[in-house]
């Protein structure tokens, strides 16, 4: 069987799983790669070279398991403040990333996309970017979406601009205004919201991230460090998920 074969009902049951049990779109809060590198002595960078590892196990599992979107959360609107030469080296394992995964994104047929400003970030980098969004826009697999660039509130601050100019232009009336035509000007527009959003290092926060999508999404937190994070976890998080009673708002089924 290939590595990337998809699961069968039996080999999902064996690891306590069962596919309509699913999240049907996953976000992860990859936390940790420098604390993982300090607990062995290590440059910070080091720790987000291992933490490659841990994105292409994770993205090959998640396709296996027949997921419509993973959203990883990769570099945000506040990372910025870091130290310029580690920043110079995140952007250079960013393109690195991009370029070296192409043909992996292509084989397992997956839809590459990403969410944030491009403001800032190297025309190289976004020169990489398209290119395998462009290859890879017609592939019937899951959407694999980096956050590049990202804040949330700074999201909403963009769509808040866009409708506004919508008003101004008489294009949109302001009694027009509800959730879906938020939805339809955020960065995430025609994307399904997460059902499950994970964060690793054991932070129980979510850091500006998607604040309006995970609205109803559940959250799921483990003391690993996410260069550490591989399948057995994976399968743990959805486990977890599938116990949970998820009533919206209203009453539960049973």
């Amino acid at each position: 069987m290939s590595a990337d074969t998809p699961y069968n009902d039996f080999e999902l049951a064996e690891r306590g799983l069962v596919r309509e049990r699913l999240p049907r779109h996953v976000a992860i809060i990859m936390d940790g790669n420098g604390r993982w590198a300090k607990s062995r002595g290590l440059p910070r960078i080091e720790g987000h070279r291992h933490g490659v590892k841990s994105v292409r196990a994770t993205v090959e599992e998640c396709a296996r398991l027949g997921l419509e979107q993973l959203t990883l959360y990769c570099f945000s609107s506040e990372n910025w403040k870091r130290p310029p030469l580690e920043l110079e080296l995140l952007m250079s394992l960013l393109r690195t990333y991009v370029v070296k995964e192409r043909d992996e994104i292509m084989r397992q047929e997956l839809r590459f996309c990403t969410i944030g400003r491009n403001d800032g970030l190297p025309a190289g980098i976004l020169g990489e970017v398209q290119k395998t969004i462009e290859l890879s826009a017609n592939n019937p697999g899951m959407s694999l979406c980096l956050a590049l660039n990202y804040g949330s509130r700074m999201e909403l601050v963009d769509a808040m601009r866009s409708i506004a100019q919508r008003v101004k232009s008489g294009a949109l009336d302001p009694a027009e205004i509800d959730e879906s035509v938020i939805s339809a000007h955020l960065y995430t527009a025609g994307m399904g919201d997460p059902d499950l959003v994970i964060r690793t290092s054991g932070e129980m926060r979510v850091s500006n991230f998607l604040l309006w999508q995970i609205s109803y999404a559940e959250l799921w937190v483990t003391d690993k460090h996410w260069p550490d994070f591989r399948a057995p976890d994976l399968d743990e998080a959805f486990r977890n998920f599938a116990a949970r009673d998820r009533r919206f708002g209203g009453l539960s089924a049973s």
